[in-house]
């Protein structure tokens, strides 16, 4: 009878123990899973303000040129006026 309370002690001490390392298994699963959305987050912010900032330079970019045809036509028409006087 000793024995197969000694097994059955034996058997639940192992039970727990593997119910431990699972535990450990989880969180390190869990902290894992965390770093990767934190990653995927950081990932995003970073691509969005890439994004953003291409956006401004284009913008710069359109209005540079808006302001080039301006100068042009102005150029234009001062050279137009001034070969009439």
């Amino acid at each position: 009878m000793k024995k197969i309370a000694l097994t059955l002690a034996a058997v639940s001490a192992l039970g727990l123990a593997a119910c431990d390392r699972s535990g450990d298994a989880n969180e390190a699963a869990d902290a894992n899973v965390e770093a990767t959305e934190n990653e995927a987050a950081e990932d995003t912010s970073n691509a969005l303000e890439a994004a953003d900032n291409a956006l401004d330079t284009a913008g710069n970019y359109v209005e540079n040129a808006a302001d080039a045809v301006g100068n042009a036509a102005e150029a234009t028409g001062d050279a137009v006026e001034n070969a009439a006087e």
